[in-house]
């Protein structure tokens, strides 16, 4: 299948590791141009470098924070003005942080907010002029399966990703008669850093597929899933192919989330 990414200018925030990273790779490996922004330097030019290599094309890699609305507006910019044009915008940056209740305080609580939430916000506000100007475009904002039902001792991260599900549908809403379509992917168990280093320290003794695959994890299909899985979601979603899907949340999570 053709997913009509070749020549589409796509911008993924926290796209030096991980999901955001893969989807970079994804992205370029069927023709788009890629920036990625992230907030270390060293790791955003190893990724720009990666993907150089394996896909011949020539990333933008953009040092920004997305807490800082400046920062997102500086990223959209750079992008445009090194690409002309901005087609796709992929709010995957975050990071892990499930706590109970009564242990997050004032400021993890806006930290959270401001860079899952608000960091989508404000890159999404940069990049949807750019969008009309193209005559449409693709957002797809990262969430978690288990925004949907959030367990115990998930806060403050379920909380922000259920956010991100309410302003996706309503973002879907309001710019489908701009031709921008905003879904979601809801990510589950993922291989990452942040699992790597888990596996460590629960269970050294083991091989990665072993860990991968033990029953504590809970996942009808039996294993922790691989970022290539999620990033081709990804990549579907903004594609010409999925040119009928908007306001929508698909779960990536191996069948462990509890709601659809």
């Amino acid at each position: 299948m053709d997913l009509g990414l070749a020549g589409k200018v796509a911008l993924i925030t926290g796209g030096s590791k991980g999901i955001g990273f893969e989807t970079a790779l994804t992205l370029a490996g069927e023709g788009a141009r890629v920036a990625i922004a992230a907030r270390a330097k060293e790791s955003l030019d190893v990724a720009a470098a990666a993907i150089a290599t394996a896909t011949g094309s020539e990333p933008l890699a953009i040092q920004a924070d997305v807490t800082v609305q400046e920062d997102c507006q500086r990223a959209v910019t750079q992008t445009v003005a090194r690409f002309g044009r901005l087609d796709i915008l992929v709010n995957n940056a975050g990071a892990s942080a499930a706590h109970p209740f009564d242990k997050v305080d004032a400021d993890l609580w806006t930290g959270d907010l401001s860079l899952k939430l608000f960091g989508a916000i404000h890159c999404s506000k940069a990049a949807v002029p750019h969008m009309r100007q193209a005559g449409g475009g693709a957002i797809v904002n990262i969430a978690t399966s288990s925004a949907k039902t959030p367990p115990a001792g998930s806060l403050p991260t379920t909380v922000s990703r259920a956010a991100g599900l309410a302003l996706t549908k309503a973002m879907s809403n309001d710019l489908a008669a701009d031709g921008i379509r905003v879904n979601a992917v809801c990510i589950g168990l993922i291989r990452s850093d942040q699992i790597e280093k888990k596996w460590q320290r629960e269970a050294p003794e083991l091989t990665w597929d072993e860990y991968a695959q033990q029953p504590r994890h809970q996942i009808p299909l039996g294993r922790i899933g691989k970022t290539e899985e999620a990033a081709r979601v990804i990549a579907f979603l903004v594609s010409n192919a999925a040119s009928y899907v908007t306001g929508t949340a698909v779960n990536v999570d191996g069948g462990k989330g509890a709601a659809l």
